[in-house]
């Protein structure tokens, strides 16, 4: 546990190599890569994005793929497709899909049968094409993006379909010394270039088995249903936090947990992670937007209104 903590560490350096100022975005990432989970990140062009995919490619080794969506492309671009040989036989071309770490960016710009294609993928963790299926590489990530601000030529992921993240991230704008230190490291080249390889796929998937077997107590389990519990009745809510969604706050809690260097979850864990878990997954009710309510304000109160345990001893 502690060599995994320490590598884990050295992760972080190497990303924030590239990435400056942006230490919980990297982190939270990297949660959600050890629980098993997909990311969305929503926020404007040119914030780093695709760069923090190549980063975290690099220093975990995996097979990285980009995919630019627009409206021509279509499901078979993503998941593949059957073509005919010249020898008269059906052969399977691999789609984008078939990779470790897959870049959906601006996922919002291509059809709705195309998202819907690419979040079956996501779901179930293999490819069917032409009624055979076929698994993908594993470990396996998606790391999805879209643009909140242009509209036109946009098809929005329905509510069904944001809950197949784990997290939603903005990365927001770099404060001034970030910015300035980006501008410095540049002039010595891509940081890109400078970022070492950390651990290999067989690491990472150790990794993810030992997130998956951390241990939570009772009181956490009371905790984390409470807090969801409390989506699905609140009057500024029009659409509360799916079981699914549940399932996602659990996993996320153990991957702080193990980041922190621990192998148990405290509600500290839960408190941390839970508006990035649970405000894609909720809908403003009509009364929120008449009383200017934002989801943070909500995710915010949530949080208030329910207490933490406290947890004294591992039980």
């Amino acid at each position: 546990m502690q060599e995994y903590n320490k590598n884990l560490q050295r992760v972080m350096v190497e990303i924030k190599k590239v990435i400056i100022g942006k230490d919980s975005i990297i982190e939270k990432v990297l949660m959600a890569i050890l629980a098993g989970g997909h990311v969305l990140i929503e926020d404007i062009p040119g914030v780093g994005k695709t760069t923090l995919a190549l980063a975290i490619s690099k220093v975990l080794q995996l097979d990285y793929r980009r995919m630019q969506f627009t409206p021509d492309v279509l499901p078979g671009d993503v998941v593949g497709f059957q073509m005919l040989t010249a020898d008269g036989k059906m052969q399977y071309r691999p789609g984008s899909i078939m990779c470790n770490l897959f870049l959906a960016d601006e996922i919002n710009r291509t059809s709705s049968k195309t998202q819907s294609a690419l979040l079956e993928v996501m779901e179930e963790g293999n490819v069917t094409v032409d009624g055979v299926t076929r698994p993908l590489p594993t470990p396996f990530v998606v790391i999805a993006t879209q643009n909140p601000i242009g509209s036109v030529g946009t098809q929005m992921l329905p509510e069904s379909q944001m809950d197949r993240f784990m997290v939603r991230l903005t990365m927001g704008y770099p404060d001034i010394a970030s910015e300035i230190g980006m501008l410095k490291d540049r002039e010595e080249g891509n940081p890109l270039d400078r970022v070492e390889n950390i651990l290999g796929r067989k690491e990472l998937l150790l990794m993810q088995e030992a997130v998956e077997n951390t241990y939570i107590h009772d009181a956490v389990y009371s905790y984390i249903a409470a807090l969801v519990q409390k989506t699905r009745e609140n009057d500024m809510l029009a659409l509360g936090v799916s079981p699914r969604g549940t399932i996602a706050l659990a996993n996320m809690a153990k991957a702080a947990a193990y980041m922190a260097g621990r192998d148990y979850v405290i509600p500290d864990d839960v408190r941390k992670v839970f508006g990035d878990v649970v405000k894609h997954r909720m809908l403003l009710a009509p009364k929120a937007r008449l009383n200017r309510t934002t989801m943070d304000d909500v995710a915010a109160g949530i949080l208030s209104a329910v207490s933490a345990p406290r947890l004294h001893k591992k039980a």
